[in-house]
């Protein structure tokens, strides 16, 4: 979301002045309160250069977390992103969003969700999410949540 939104002021206390670059729109936003630590931690994004500014994750809780969360852009909070899949190399290779809708960043995942979307079809909640895990990290993907 680098490429979407862009600090543009850093106002103190965990405050920022975010820019949308293709609407022009400025929105305050917050780090949550119980994300604070998380989000002095940058070291997690580092191989990232277009992750947003905000996204952290947590190795141990094997999530991401979006740190203003609670006051995150409006855009953001249309665009729900509940998984991240990264291809061997640790870059970006497509988001979950929804429930089961895939949106590949790459022609190889998208090749791939080709072949095992209509497997995954059938499928709902944990039972789609192991599965489709499973299915990624055997072909060198790495997924988290």
């Amino acid at each position: 979301m680098r490429d979407v939104y862009r600090v543009i002021e850093e106002r103190g206390d965990y405050t920022f002045v975010v820019h949308n670059h293709y609407t022009g729109d400025t929105e305050e936003v917050r780090v949550d309160p119980d994300k604070t630590a998380l989000f002095d931690d940058g070291s997690s994004i580092e191989g990232l250069p277009d992750a947003c500014f905000f996204l952290r994750f947590d190795d141990e809780a094997g999530k991401a977390w979006c740190t203003v969360h609670l006051t995150r852009p409006g855009l953001c909070r249309e665009y729900c992103c509940r998984m991240l899949v990264f291809d061997p190399q640790g870059r970006l290779a497509g988001r979950v969003t929804y429930q089961t809708a895939l949106i590949p960043e790459t022609e190889e995942l998208g090749r791939l969700w080709e072949e095992v979307q209509p497997a995954l079809d059938r499928l709902r909640g944990t039972e789609w999410d192991d599965t489709f895990i499973h299915i990624l990290t055997a072909a060198g993907y790495s997924v988290r949540r």
